[in-house]
């Protein structure tokens, strides 16, 4: 069968769904494109992902890829995404369409992804975020944090911040490219950009920088958690709703890595 295989990328608030994929108790987001997309083509076509989020975890970048039979895609990839909206929610929105190689895979060529986890630290929460921010009313000490912050960069092993995800891991180590901080106001931005992440692992880093930032601990323990290698070790899992999946990167052929 010649087939066609097609890119989207994917935007969406988490609140209501319970992650990501299909579920067997509860809805995922991944259900509700996949229905959408059977409303405009016979063959039912299934979705592969880049990633996968948890519950209450939002994305504005999340990388899909889908197959479908030539004769039955009669559109511009342009028309797409309003054809695909159009049976969608209105948390969940597809932003962008391509086509892409019969080689291409949203998940195994991805080259890295960039999350984004907000935090507002005021004594009264911005009613606006309530959604997608954590709301921290105590004072927190920025430069204490950045500084923490700056010892996740590298490769290292990150189990002492990473959950337990119900079965067993090959490999806990991952290399950061980046892991900084912005403030703006009472909005604190962390972003973490590396090659790969494990479960539930922005959330335990946040979760620490935050506590660093409360005076639990100094900035240098985090080398010492990391070395420790154990979930015990490390601050608390910060709340899902403050985190975002913002990009996954890409390498172009003969290029370098890009978002898309």
């Amino acid at each position: 069968m010649d087939t066609l295989r097609l890119k989207l990328v994917v935007g969406y608030d988490g609140t209501a769904y319970q992650g990501w994929q299909v579920q067997k108790v509860g809805t995922g987001i991944q259900e509700k494109l996949e229905q959408a997309l059977a409303r405009l083509f016979a063959s039912h076509p299934r979705v592969h992902s880049s990633s996968r989020t948890d519950t209450g975890v939002h994305a504005l970048g999340m990388v899909v890829h889908f197959d479908l039979p030539r004769e039955q895609f009669r559109m511009t990839t342009r028309k797409l995404p309003l054809a695909i909206n159009a049976w969608l929610p209105s948390d969940v929105r597809v932003l962008s369409a391509a086509r892409a190689p019969n080689s291409f895979h949203a998940r195994f060529d991805s080259t890295g992804k960039q999350y984004r986890y907000f935090v507002w630290n005021h004594a009264s929460m911005n009613p606006l975020l309530r959604h997608t921010a954590w709301h921290v009313p105590r004072p927190l000490k920025f430069e204490a944090m950045r500084r923490a912050a700056a010892c996740f960069e590298g490769r290292h092993d990150f189990r002492a911040f990473a959950s337990n995800p119900g079965y067993s891991r090959e490999n806990t180590v991952r290399t950061l490219w980046n892991c900084r901080l912005r403030k703006s106001g009472p909005l604190l931005t962390c972003i973490i950009e590396g090659d790969g992440f494990l479960y539930r692992m922005c959330r335990g880093m946040v979760g620490t920088l935050v506590q660093v930032g409360l005076g639990k601990f100094e900035p240098q323990a985090v080398r010492g958690m990391l070395a420790g290698k154990d979930r015990r070790l490390a601050g608390m899992t910060a709340p899902p709703h403050g985190l975002v999946l913002w990009r996954v990167f890409y390498r172009r052929r003969n290029h370098a890595r890009r978002a898309v």
